[in-house]
Formats: structure tokens, C-alpha cells, sequence
């Protein structure tokens, strides 16, 4: 059971509160993620364009996960923290094989992949400590 479930699975009617560190981890995990998008977008379509701009199209599988980080979703957080090496790869290879502008946000994509990573996988430790110290409690 997270830290954000009600006991007895009420379907979230009487939910506790996220702490201070659990929405400043979801804070920075949800910003990051809306700052790759939009670093995606302009970076294919209008700063460094490759080709037609149908590069820009990576950024729509980082909206999928919006919702759920928004809602505190566990699962989200979980799937987010795998999904998001994928960025962070094409980041490092990006960097390596670009000139100029290319590479420096080729690093900035790596970078906030891995700010996102590092904020997703704090909060599902702040989430799982909080629920094994709620069940130890019990």
C-alpha cells in the first residue's frame, strides 16, 4: 500500500497528504519532464531542425506520463525512471556526433533525463519507506 492510499482501498476518498519531500520530488520530476518535451520540440523544429522536423515527434511519448506524475501515481513514477534512459541515451550519442548548438543540447537532454531519473526514483523511495514504515506502525 503507498503512502497515498487509504487503509481498507476506499478508492483514495480518505487519502493521506504527500509530504513535503514526496511533492518536491513529483515537483521536479513533472517539470523536468515538461522541460524535455519542450526542449525536444524546439530543438527539432526550430533550433537545430533535422531533416522535415519529424524528430520532434519523440517528445509526444513524454506526455503519457503527465497524468500520472500529476497524481502522485506510483506506477508512473516506476515506468518514467526506465522509460526516460532512452532520452538520455540519445542525449550522449547526440553530444558526441553533433557540432555546436546540436551537441550543447544534446547534453541538455541528457542532463534533464537524468534530473528526471534521479527525482523519479527518490520519490518511489520516499513513497516505499513511508509505506513500510506505515505497515511496521500497524
Amino acid at each position: 500500500m503507498s503512502s497515498l492510499q487509504a487503509p481498507g482501498g476506499d478508492n483514495g476518498a480518505s487519502r493521506t497528504r504527500p509530504t513535503a519531500p514526496q511533492r518536491t520530488s513529483r515537483a521536479v520530476a513533472l517539470g523536468a519532464t515538461v522541460l524535455l518535451m519542450l526542449l525536444c520540440v524546439a530543438w527539432e523544429l526550430w533550433l537545430v531542425p533535422v531533416g522535415r522536423g519529424t524528430l520532434a515527434l519523440k517528445a509526444l511519448p513524454l506526455l503519457l506520463p503527465l497524468p500520472g506524475l500529476w497524481r502522485y501515481r506510483l506506477y508512473t513514477f516506476r515506468a518514467l525512471s526506465l522509460f526516460v534512459w532512452l532520452y538520455a541515451l540519445e542525449g550522449l550519442v547526440r553530444a558526441t556526433s553533433e557540432p555546436g548548438l546540436g551537441a550543447a543540447l544534446a547534453v541538455a537532454e541528457a542532463l534533464l533525463a537524468t534530473v528526471i531519473f534521479v527525482a523519479c526514483a527518490l520519490h518511489v523511495r520516499q513513497r516505499l519507506s513511508a509505506a513500510h514504515a506505515g505497515a511496521a506502525s500497524a
